[in-house]
């Protein structure tokens, strides 16, 4: 059987360095242009592949990352499935994906993850325990939230990060734009009663509408699911007197509710009922729906968790917490502002 190449057929024939040879298959290491053309083109002659599972024994680094997910079915999690696997890539680690199940910790899955050396883990729609986290941070293996934020048991700071958009503003926007707009008897969706993301939006909506001395009409939580935000919407409008705003936690059971609302109650939007989701996903711009929504600028959020999490795998385990603003989207599911009579 024909030998592999190895690194040091490579170099003898580019007329370098062993560790010249090793400097140009290593993302960000340093070596000069002209060397880099040499080793690649040897590299190339002799058909050498460098064995990344090798370089990891020597360096103790598998530059693999953890993305833990939990809720595929909302249209905003595939769009952050692609940009940071992306990103990561770019700044030279293997993404690997693991499922976790809705609504429960993660917890499962942590040994699998850290059987497999990782250098990082991100945690997107998926909870993990405190005691867990904390213990990962211990290890040195660096655990960044994205969209979710660790809920704080007893004292103490967590060690792991978080980056999420400003959940409560967002939710505040949609309470002003809904009483703005002459809705009076406004309800809410909530998304998991745990998640971070839904009780901050829901906080922000509620302590908005007090502000405006209004009070949240009533509320049914759609636990992130279509088919459970559909039944909540059928129950909210089941009564005599319905609600004629109402707010949902997400864009994927606004839609649902938009359905539920129009094709099973026969209820005009925005004219019987005002909708305002949150994300912007591309659905909610579809003429369908031209759903009015507050947008959770996702490049920025991916960006700083990147960062956050290259930082922490190359150095200091300095937990942070970024939150990324977000904007109000308005399209056709809330009255138009009256015309000004001055």
């Amino acid at each position: 059987m024909k030998t592999a190449p190895r690194a040091q057929d490579v170099a003898a024939l580019a007329k370098v360095s062993q560790s010249a040879v090793s400097r140009t298959f290593t993302p960000g290491a340093s070596v000069s242009e002209e060397t880099r053309r040499k080793v690649l083109a040897a590299a190339k002659m002799l058909g050498y592949r460098p064995n990344a599972l090798a370089r990891s024994l020597i360096t103790r680094r598998s530059r693999i990352v953890a993305l833990v997910m939990s809720y595929l079915d909302n249209q905003f999690y595939p769009l952050v499935i692609e940009q940071l696997s992306q990103r990561l890539q770019k700044a030279g680690y293997h993404v690997l994906m693991f499922i976790a199940e809705v609504d429960e910790e993660a917890d499962g899955v942590l040994a699998e993850i850290l059987d497999y050396q990782v250098d990082g883990i991100i945690m997107a729609s998926a909870n993990l325990s405190p005691r867990l986290a904390n213990s990962c941070a211990d290890l040195g293996v660096p655990v960044v939230q994205f969209n979710r934020v660790m809920e704080q048991r007893g004292r103490g700071r967590s060690k792991i990060s978080s980056v999420t958009s400003a959940n409560e503003s967002g939710g505040r926007m949609a309470a002003r734009l809904l009483v703005e707009r002459g809705y009076r008897r406004i309800a809410l969706i909530a998304g998991l009663e745990n998640a971070s993301t839904s009780i901050e939006r829901e906080r922000g909506f509620t302590d908005e509408l007090a502000v405006l001395e209004m009070r949240l009409w009533n509320r049914e939580v759609g636990h992130y699911d279509f088919h459970r935000a559909q039944e909540a919407t059928q129950r909210l409008f089941a009564g005599d007197e319905r609600p004629d705003g109402l707010f949902v936690a997400n864009d994927h059971m606004a839609i649902a509710a938009l359905d539920m609302l129009r094709q099973e109650l026969n209820l005009k939007v925005p004219e019987d009922v005002g909708v305002i989701g949150f994300d912007d996903v591309p659905q909610a711009a579809w003429g369908a729906y031209r759903l009015t929504t507050v947008r959770q600028d996702l490049e920025p959020m991916i960006d700083a968790t990147v960062a956050l999490l290259c930082q922490q795998m190359t150095g200091e385990l300095r937990p942070a917490d970024i939150v990324v603003p977000c904007a109000l989207v308005e399209r056709a599911t809330v009255r138009q502002r009256p015309p000004s009579t001055a």
